[in-house]
């Protein structure tokens, strides 16, 4: 409900107060930026590349108030976007204003722009008009909320403002039953363009979208997010949520964000630095498998392969690529390997006592205790660091011991010399000779039994993981021992003849990299810079199980957030097809899932529609529900000539433009599909369009030719489907994922064109 002028008026003084308070620190801010500055540069020339105490001093309060001087200065044009009127128990009623920046006076220590991170903001996502509470570091703190105002203000100017009269942005209408949309400040939200970029929504956060950013860190949370439900955004919020929240045991550093593809990647890239988050690893499943191992050959991405199987794969390979991928995608596979590693642990730890001439340093069966049992938590590798490490911490007591039966020995041979000797200088020599015999042997004993400690580990040597996952497939011994006995005997020999192509051709199969990954970690255990606090894992339906166990491998405390959406699993043959499989098979008990079926993204007609096609794929989901956002119907097109499907391009652009919409995807099935549409635009129309690869980086574009399986996580103002027939989107269930896929990528205007007859997907 918008307010009236009398508290607009408070509104725009408030807002003129807080812009001068603003100026008046960012020239504090300034000057004192400027002044450290200047000193850092004077004791760098002073300090000649050498280590300065005060230097490093000046530096580390220099970042400090430079990210200061940052974050006034971003809030200026926007200080806040809500504000909410708390009385605590027993106490005045107090107002707090928020914005995503925390703003406070740095010499009294007064907030005047409250963190929309911070517990007591809590109350302006999901706190409840009345009676309510918020959760503060030092407990519950119960109150009542008078007031929850939003605040739309463009470029330092209030333009409007609006109160929260009711508890639920969503309401049902008694007569048409369908959702209507009561939140003004979130409608004008919503009918904003498409921009390049993702960007943050701290200021239309909704109550069940704060309940997940908000949910406790060491649990892996799974979030089944319908198309447009804000997943993504929601779960990047949730990093920056963290890092506020447990600022002093986590860093941006210690966070991987794991994306489906690079264009997607970049699509999100600008959303944590939007919210003051800067050095959050960003990258794909393969991108950082490709690092870990080490690898020299290119990758074969699920997308290449999802456009092999979509094209040209033969029909007597297609059951095999298939059934090869649903495999190692499998937590049996996993089981799999972990048989291999006991086989290499068997035959590692067939060892000898460590030896220095007849006597034993360390019994056999001691390292192996060590080996089987006691170190067997952690990877081979590191068992053998760790038990040298053990060892030698005793290899001083047990030289001393051996060096003890040495001295016994020769004082007993001493003594008897003695007793059955007379004094003569034939019994001199004799003693002299024991005794220099003694000490020669203490001293060759002392020397040798380190030596031959070295030369121990060092011939128990360190294994190396390259070759190992090529040598399961290729030695006879475990080819049929291990393979063969859980893999059917011809899919068996398929996966061991494409492996060994791959790496004839340097190639590798994006489906062996969790294998490959699991391998080197239990041999060779992690590499440090690999080891994370929390994982965001988006698309999380497109992964395997083993691709998201090795993920969890990664992590301490199961600490992932996983987003995604079961209607788009598109890699079904691999992916994941019910949540509860992932929860029981890879993280137990230490789970929550949490499912987000309102969809912010499209029109109310955009997203029936959709539906429609969810409905006939083989999931038991809940449609999505969009706010009550009306547009144009889905428009459905028949075309005989690829002219004509030009001309009518020409004329939705026309009314795009005159609407103030601004980006428009046409969406191919494959990429060969869209190479052909762009050669078929070139030749009929005067307009540019850029065609999106596999390989692109970049998505500054507002008028693009996208295959289906690249359009995930993406959306557009209007979205132009290119022949969607019986022939190119039959009745499978693929067909039925990737069409909803791109039914859902548009905001605003949606076309479907087909050639012949139209795809039975979409018939009632």
């Amino acid at each position: 409900m918008a307010i009236d002028s009398s508290e607009i008026r408070l509104e725009i003084n408030n807002l003129e107060e807080t812009e001068i308070w603003i100026d008046n620190a960012l020239l504090k801010i300034t000057e004192d930026d400027t002044k450290l500055k200047n000193k850092i540069e004077d004791l760098r020339k002073q300090a000649k590349g050498k280590y300065n105490e005060e230097l490093e001093t000046k530096e580390k309060l220099y970042n400090i108030t430079h990210k200061n001087l940052k974050k006034y200065t971003e809030s200026k044009p926007q200080p806040y976007f809500g504000r909410i009127d708390f009385r605590e128990y027993k106490r005045n009623v107090e107002t707090f204003y928020i914005g995503k920046f925390g703003l406070g006076d740095i010499t009294t220590g007064e907030e005047k722009v409250i963190d929309w991170r911070s517990p007591i903001a809590d109350l302006y996502y999901s706190g409840a008009i009345g009676e309510s509470y918020y959760k503060a570091p030092v407990g519950v703190i119960n109150g009542e909320l008078n007031l929850k105002r939003k605040f739309l203000i463009q470029n330092g100017r209030l333009k409007n403002a609006f109160d929260d009269t009711v508890n639920e942005v969503i309401l049902k209408s008694s007569d048409d039953k369908e959702n209507i949309l009561t939140d003004k400040f979130l409608q004008i939200n919503l009918e904003k363009n498409v921009s390049s970029k993702l960007k943050d929504v701290v200021a239309t956060i909704q109550r069940e979208q704060n309940d997940i950013i908000r949910s406790e860190k060491n649990i892996a949370l799974i979030v089944q997010g319908s198309a447009g439900s804000g997943k993504t955004t929601v779960a990047l919020h949730r990093l920056a949520y963290l890092l506020y929240k447990y600022k002093d045991k986590l860093s941006s550093k210690e966070i991987l964000v794991v994306g489906p593809n690079k264009l997607f990647l970049d699509y999100i890239s600008e959303v944590l630095p939007d919210l003051g988050i800067n050095n959050i690893k960003q990258t794909t499943f393969d991108d950082i498998s490709h690092k870990m191992l080490e690898l020299k050959g290119k990758i074969i991405t699920k997308d290449k392969k999802l456009s092999h199987i979509l094209e040209d794969a033969p029909d007597k390979d297609l059951k095999f690529i298939l059934d090869s991928s649903k495999l190692k995608g499998s937590i049996f596979y996993k089981d799999i390997i972990d048989e291999y590693v006991k086989f290499i642990e068997i035959k590692d730890s067939e060892i000898e006592d460590i030896k220095v001439e007849e006597y034993v340093l360390f019994d056999k069966d001691e390292i192996k205790r060590l080996y089987n049992r006691d170190l067997s938590n952690l990877s081979i590798n590191n068992r053998k660091d760790e038990i040298k490490r053990y060892l030698r911490l005793k290899i001083n007591n047990k030289i001393k011991s051996i060096l003890d039966k040495i001295d016994f020995y020769y004082e007993y041979m001493i003594a008897r010399v003695k007793k059955s000797m007379n004094d003569s200088i034939e019994r001199r020599e004799k003693l002299i000779k024991l005794y220099d015999e003694r000490d020669t042997k203490k001293s060759q004993i002392n020397n040798d039994s380190k030596l031959n400690f070295e030369n121990y580990f060092n011939e128990w040597k360190q294994i190396k993981t390259d070759k190992m996952y090529l040598d399961l497939f290729n030695e006879n011994n475990t080819f049929n021992n291990i393979i063969t006995k859980h893999i059917d005997y011809n899919l068996a020999c398929y996966i061991k003849k494409i492996l060994n192509y791959n790496y004839e051709n340097g190639l590798i199969d994006s489906d062996d990299l969790a294998a490959m990954l699991y391998l080197k970690f239990k041999i060779e255990g992690i590499p440090k810079n690999y080891k994370y606090k929390h994982i965001v894992i988006d698309e999380a339906q497109d992964y395997s199980l083993f691709q998201i166990y090795v993920l969890n491998y990664m992590v301490s405390n199961s600490s992932i957030t996983m987003v995604g959406d079961i209607g788009q699993g598109i890699y079904y043959y691999k992916g994941i097809n019910n949540w509860r499989n992932l929860i029981e098979q890879v993280f137990k008990i230490r789970s929550s899932y949490i499912e987000l079926t309102q969809s912010y993204r499209s029109t109310v007609e955009i997203m029936k529609f959709s539906n429609k096609v969810l409905k006939k794929q083989d999931v038991n989901l809940t449609p999505a529900k969009s706010v009550l956002r009306h547009g144009d119907n889905v428009t459905i097109k028949s075309y005989k000539t690829n002219r004509e499907f030009c001309e009518n391009v020409n004329l939705i652009l026309e009314k795009v433009h005159k609407i103030n919409r601004r980006s428009v995807a046409i969406i191919g099935k494959t990429y060969s599909e869209c190479r052909k549409i762009r050669e078929y635009l070139k030749k009929y129309t005067s307009t540019e369009w850029k065609l999106i690869k596999e390989t692109d980086k970049n998505f500054k574009f507002d008028r693009v030719i996208i295959p289906s399986y690249m359009t995930k996580g993406l959306e557009f103002d209007c979205t132009i489907i290119y022949n969607c027939n019986e022939k190119n989107y039959d009745n499978s269930e693929l067909d039925k994922k990737i069409l909803y896929v791109v039914l859902t990528r548009a905001l605003h205007l949606e076309y479907i064109f087909f050639q012949g007859n139209m795809s039975k997907i979409l018939m009632d």
